[in-house]
């Protein structure tokens, strides 16, 4: 049993409860509109956690090929674009249900081998100050805290069913 005084801090008792948590605290410090846990199976991306939970239901599926963050992991561009639409990958990609996304932020999320599990990412409805690269740091810790985990043995959610059926 954990101390009254320490349950604040207590450790989290499984992988999805830690993800959570760190898209809480990513919401609540640095802010922007959501916050994602994707994992990439094959050619699609898919949500596993969205903070708020409503903005985005576990299970919804992007064709990988559509995705930004395939672009920043293939490195054709940025971990951090506050105005999308000044980054051309991000640009070209800010159509149907991706037209309202106008900064991006995304971080690999690892697995012990090295391999790409998914990633860490928020996006905003409006362009952030250039100033929101100072939280980079931040996202950065909380991708590499959820990669550790995995490594340490600790599994995520099974992929949940898409909710578009």
């Amino acid at each position: 049993m954990v101390p009254v005084g320490f349950a604040d801090v207590a450790p989290w008792p499984d992988w999805c409860a830690a993800a959570e948590g760190a898209l809480a605290f990513l919401a609540e410090h640095v802010g922007w509109d959501i916050w994602m846990v994707t994992q990439v199976v094959d050619d699609r991306q898919v949500v596993l956690l969205a903070h708020p939970y409503e903005a985005v239901r576990p299970g919804i599926e992007l064709p990988w090929e559509k995705s930004f963050c395939r672009q920043m992991i293939e490195g054709n561009a940025p971990r951090l674009a506050t105005v999308t639409a000044a980054v051309p990958a991000y640009a070209s990609r800010s159509t149907g249900a991706l037209s309202t996304v106008s900064a991006y932020v995304g971080v690999p999320l690892v697995r012990a081998d090295g391999t790409l599990f998914g990633t860490l990412c928020g996006v905003a409805s409006r362009a952030k100050p250039r100033s929101a690269a100072r939280e980079m740091s931040v996202v950065e810790a909380a991708a590499r805290m959820l990669s550790t985990l995995m490594a340490a043995g600790w599994d995520p959610p099974p992929l949940p069913d898409d909710p578009n059926g």
